[in-house]
């Protein structure tokens, strides 16, 4: 009994496990199943052509912005289709996607990708520089690969706007999470002409989803991240924001790696801050 007892409770750990990390790969993973997935490289083209794992595709974060310099709104389905169709994407692709280890524009990425349709998405753990140091499978050469016949989808469900997000501060199954530095939240500093946070958000800084050490920077764990989110209503549909709906996307990820009915504000805190018709809590308040 003490036996089957142990057999089922080691099943049942390994199960949730699986399920736990299904949105993230370690690089001792990948490295062994390379043909197994569509890999997309989100930095630049400048550090992407110096080297990049071997079969990855290009697609800079820089893409996945309508005009980074205004605010962070999510390209046009226009811009975004081509974008996939060209580099052959189809929706059924099982996706890896990397950056630099930081994990920002990777859930940046992760994100786009989920408003766009796509379900089979996840983010390398640690990132290129670790993939580097291990001396795992670099290349130089720039893959082709045929054109897709991608059919543009939105999934409304993981997009939030400033509409929506009004809403959400007055809707009591709501909450509304600021993923900006707590001196931002609290007014001290701001990227927009205003200093303060929306109404009703709390603040859990996505710096606090990442484990940093001298060689390389990791996603925390499943415990590690329940522990931090366990205040966060899981009844409740949860939007995030940040500046410009970039480090935002690592709590959106790891929200929906646990389980979280969650929506990211693309065009954030530099849009709302700069618009003096919505509401605000400032320094003093």
């Amino acid at each position: 009994m003490k036996t089957y007892i142990r057999a089922y409770f080691i099943l049942s750990f390994s199960f949730f496990s699986l399920f736990a990390t299904d949105f993230r790969i370690e690089p001792e993973i990948l490295i062994k199943n390379l043909s197994t997935y569509t890999i997309l490289d989100t930095r630049e083209d400048s550090f992407f052509l110096k080297g990049h794992i071997k079969g990855a595709l290009s697609f800079p974060i820089s893409k996945t912005y309508d005009n980074q310099q205004i605010n962070g709104k999510i390209s046009s389905p226009d811009k975004i289709t081509k974008i996939i169709r060209t580099l052959g994407l189809n929706i059924d692709n099982k996706i890896i996607v990397y950056d630099n280890g930081d994990f920002f524009d990777a859930a940046r990425l992760f994100w786009t990708l989920e408003v766009y349709g796509f379900k089979n998405i996840k983010i390398l753990n640690t990132g290129y520089k670790e993939w580097e140091r291990k001396k795992y499978f670099i290349s130089k050469e720039i893959v082709s690969r045929k054109h897709s016949n991608y059919i543009t989808t939105i999934n409304s469900q993981r997009l939030a706007t400033k509409f929506t997000t009004q809403i959400a501060t007055k809707n009591p199954n709501q909450l509304i999470i600021d993923a900006r530095a707590t001196t931002s939240y609290k007014g001290e500093n701001s990227s927009a002409k205003r200093f303060g946070h929306i109404p009703s958000a709390y603040n859990i800084p996505a710096t606090k989803n990442i484990n940093h050490n001298q060689k390389n920077s990791s996603l925390k764990n499943i415990e590690q991240l329940k522990d931090i989110y366990k205040n966060v209503d899981k009844t409740k549909k949860i939007i995030i924001y940040c500046a410009a709906g970039r480090i935002s996307s690592t709590n959106y990820f790891v929200l929906r790696e646990l389980g979280y009915d969650v929506a990211n504000y693309d065009s954030s805190w530099k849009e709302w801050g700069n618009d003096f018709t919505l509401p605000i809590i400032g320094p003093k308040e």
